[in-house]
């Protein structure tokens, strides 16, 4: 059955939570969903679900939402990909919005497939730009595609609602305007037996492996020039001297060096610190496009000629292991003199 597409308005954000907490990328894509939303001339909406998280609201308003569709249920207390489906799905079926953006984060690369098959519409992954045809005011997706080496522009023209997901790190974060106040519409999920496949036994945070790349400031990256996994241990003094954490390419994970939640990249995730420090790191295409928009790139690396350089702010050329030392020896100087 054909579509009548004019019944389709609104721009929704999924405001992704986790522990009554947005993530940021849900901010992030409020200030993209503010752009496209004004481009059409319609209204910009959040999606939160959760248990108890109404407080959020407010959060999502002064970050530029016009509308927040609330769902709270204690069976949304913690994701799950049946609940969450069925919440969202009812809601598009029921208020049909033109545009649904999601963060490319576990959660969103897992519900924004599922809810594409519900609806019957397309779904456009790991988007790095996003923005309206002036002409047919449809949405242009644009990704990279064949491994990085070309960027591909997707649009949905018969089906509704057009649906992105777009990596955490990628858009601008807007600013915060405590002043500013919205509609909530409370959704009302009714769940059956059977309806949730799934239920939480418990729930393990692996503490040694966590690290949030994403709100970092300073990153210190390692490759495979480090040679061995006890490279790392002295990129984490580096990066302790910064205030920052530590980082990887995908190389340094398929070693076994590190754990992939340090990977940045295509594959891995999208950073933009201050300072980001590419050390033994040659500069795959794949890589460059996780960290490229970085405020400074520092790269070291022993290979006069590796791409890394192209796009790094300060190339020093030389063994990671005598660079490195020495970065650390000045900062640890430098804090002494401030001592003084």
């Amino acid at each position: 059955m054909e579509k009548d597409l004019t019944l389709y308005h609104g721009v929704w954000v999924f405001a992704e939570q986790r522990h009554g907490k947005l993530m940021q990328v849900a901010i992030e894509l409020l200030g993209e969903g503010r752009k496209l939303a004004d481009d059409i001339g319609t209204e910009l909406c959040a999606v939160l679900l959760g248990e108890d998280v109404k407080d959020l609201t407010q959060e999502l308003f002064a970050y530029g939402a016009d509308k927040v569709y609330l769902a709270e249920d204690k069976e949304l207390n913690t994701y799950r990909t049946d609940a969450y489906t069925k919440v969202i799905t009812e809601a598009i079926k029921t208020y049909k919005p033109e545009i649904v953006l999601l963060g490319a984060t576990h959660i969103g690369r897992d519900l924004g497939p599922n809810l594409a098959v519900e609806v019957d519409t397309g779904l456009t992954a790991d988007c790095t730009r996003l923005e309206i045809d002036p002409e047919d005011k449809k949405l242009k997706q644009t990704r990279p595609a064949f491994g990085g080496n070309l960027m591909a522009t997707i649009i949905c023209p018969e089906h509704r609602p057009q649906m992105s997901t777009v990596r955490p790190g990628v858009m601008e974060k807007p600013s915060y305007q405590a002043d500013r106040s919205g509609e909530i519409v409370t959704l009302k999920p009714e769940f059956k037996d059977g309806d949730i496949r799934t239920q939480v036994v418990e729930v393990v945070q692996d503490l040694k492996s966590a690290v949030s790349l994403t709100d970092a400031e300073f990153i210190v990256s390692g490759g495979k020039g480090l040679g061995n996994p006890e490279g790392f241990e002295l990129l984490q003094q580096l990066a302790d001297r910064l205030g920052g954490v530590v980082a990887s390419s995908r190389a340094a994970v398929d070693e076994g060096w590190i754990s992939p939640t340090h990977q940045v990249g295509q594959t891995g995730t999208t950073v933009k610190p201050k300072i980001y420090v590419a050390c033994g790191i040659s500069g795959a295409i794949q890589h460059l496009a996780g960290m490229q928009n970085s405020d400074v790139i520092i790269a070291i690396n022993i290979n006069e000629n590796a791409p890394i350089f192209e796009v790094a702010t300060y190339g020093l050329v030389g063994d990671l292991y005598e660079v490195v030392p020495a970065m650390i020896e000045e900062l640890d100087q430098l804090k002494v003199e401030e001592a003084y």
